[in-house]
């Protein structure tokens, strides 16, 4: 067990010390099983942090993401939770104002995470395969920027089929409604 954690741990050091190396605009810590995001992390990229525009985290076991996350990268334009445990965000996530696009898939959410509703330059929401049934359909409406919110694979209820366009501007993806059988 030791060993695989040293493995991991190696891993993650290596991936950061290439981007903080190459100066690359992407962090890639996807598939590390990480629980948390690496503390000493922020220290190894704090010469870069500004200039990183994508990090996937996805397919760990992050149970949440902390504000010290979301204020240290304030520069991202794209963020990957896919596959993590993840049941809601940071108040903080609302700062990320270049924020375009967040890969919410596969997590726990059973509601939709509202900080997100007043991210400035979302366009692209992510939430398949979580658990919500509401979702905050005035708020959303209100997401100037927003052009997909992909909700399939969420027991969300029959007022969010009504949400069609031009009600709401963006594309929303849900599932195909599952027939009721007597």
């Amino acid at each position: 067990l030791h060993r695989r954690m040293g493995e991991a741990v190696a891993r993650v050091a290596r991936k950061v010390n290439d981007t903080v190396e190459s100066k690359a605009d992407s962090l890639d810590l996807a598939n590390c099983k990480l629980i948390a995001f690496p503390v000493g992390v922020y220290k190894a990229v704090r010469s870069v942090a500004e200039g990183i525009h994508r990090i996937s985290l996805a397919n760990n076991e992050l149970k949440s993401i902390t504000s010290r996350f979301v204020t240290t990268f304030s520069q991202l334009r794209e963020l990957n939770l896919a596959g993590n445990y993840l049941h809601r965000l940071p108040e903080e996530i609302t700062s990320l104002l270049h924020l375009r696009a967040i890969d919410l898939s596969r997590n726990r959410f059973r509601r939709f995470p509202e900080p997100l509703a007043t991210v400035p330059a979302l366009e692209i929401i992510d939430l398949e395969e979580n658990e919500i049934a509401e979702v905050p359909t005035d708020k959303l409406a209100s997401m100037a920027l927003l052009r997909s919110l992909n909700l399939r694979a969420n027991p969300v209820g029959p007022e969010v089929r009504l949400l069609v366009r031009p009600l709401v501007p963006f594309e929303l993806l849900l599932s195909p409604e599952e027939p009721i059988h007597p």
